[in-house]
């Protein structure tokens, strides 16, 4: 288990961006066709709130049996392995600045159609729809942060109950976003073309629809308000 380390927030860093990026480059190259994808999630990937200076990363493997063949080679790449640490289906790693020991990355991987995957996409993507609930994020987490300053450990579990009701809205502003989107589809139907139905707006609802069958939610036929 890592052991628990001090509880920094910084403003946003843009660079933190280029991390999840030079990262998900050299996860590619090692994994190849096992890799499926990889989001950058967690608050470094939130524009506007402060974070703490360790970027989260979900590869998404299609199989969790080959990316365990693969330690020796993520750990060749500097990153701890810790297996599941405690989350069923999940395959934890750290890297650390060899220089000052200091956190770099965590990844959460975890194979292909797992729910995890857009639980945490969608949390991503909520906060970033709603800045005002962003921001009422970064302020519980500085409050967190003022009760257990030298542990990370007990920091995150301060944040609990708030992310687990954030992760409730998050969920549901996914469904809507589907419906919308969907709507939108059918409208181009409807009305002979208002909606032009580009490629890229079909595979971006193949991509709602496949979501929306992972998380379990019901896709309806109509809509309330």
């Amino acid at each position: 288990m890592p052991p628990p380390i001090p509880v920094e927030l910084w403003p946003h860093d843009p660079a933190w961006a280029e991390t999840a990026g030079k990262e998900a480059g050299r996860l590619a190259a090692l994994l190849g066709d096992d890799l499926v994808a990889v989001h950058h999630a967690g608050s470094t990937a939130i524009p506007g709130i402060k974070a703490k200076p360790i970027v989260d990363l979900l590869p998404v493997v299609a199989d969790l049996a080959a990316l365990d063949r693969a330690r020796a080679g993520i750990e060749a790449l500097g990153y701890r392995w810790w297996g599941e640490y405690g989350l069923p289906g999940r395959r934890y790693g750290t890297l650390d600045d060899p220089a000052t020991g200091r956190r770099l990355v965590q990844l959460h991987c975890y194979a292909d159609g797992s729910p995890e995957i857009a639980r945490h996409v969608a949390f991503r993507d909520y906060l970033r729809a709603y800045p005002a609930v962003a921001r009422a994020y970064e302020a519980d987490k500085e409050r967190c942060r003022a009760l257990h300053p030298a542990d990370s450990h007990a920091y995150s579990d301060c944040k609990g109950d708030f992310i687990q009701q954030l992760e409730r809205n998050a969920l549901q502003f996914r469904e809507e976003r589907f419906l919308a989107l969907r709507d939108k589809v059918r409208a181009g139907f409807e009305s002979g073309g208002e909606v032009e139905l580009t490629p890229e707006l079909w595979e971006q609802l193949a991509r709602e629809a496949d979501e929306e069958d992972r998380l379990g939610l019901p896709i309806r036929d109509d809509v309330t308000s």
